[in-house]
């Protein structure tokens, strides 16, 4: 939540041509990793599994548009800089959370 909140203020920087772009597909990934967590943990556990991986991927997925955005010079790797670590994090545990659930 903490990463999807800070998306929202990094993307309001962004060019208004970009609203319906750029910015709002970094945003739908941003929202998709707690949304798919919230999802997955009210079914059965192979649901879970599965929206958890689809929670990695869109993680992925940000970090990818965020590079975009800084290549097109949308955001400054300035702005970004304090994101990367909870990006990274974020990462970190969702695919810790996939091994768990595999041992499951």
């Amino acid at each position: 939540m903490e990463l999807a909140a800070g998306i929202y203020r990094l993307t309001d920087a962004m060019p208004a041509s970009e609203r319906y772009g750029l910015t709002s597909q970094i945003r739908r990934a941003a929202t998709s990793i707690p949304a798919n967590l919230a999802e997955g943990h009210s079914r059965p556990a192979q649901a879970y599994r599965n929206h958890v991986n689809i929670a990695i991927g869109s993680q992925a997925e940000l970090e990818t548009l965020i590079e975009l955005a800084c290549r097109l010079n949308f955001v400054a790797s300035e702005q970004v800089t304090p994101l990367a670590p909870t990006l990274s994090q974020t990462g970190r545990m969702l695919k810790g959370l996939a091994r768990a659930l595999k041992m499951c």
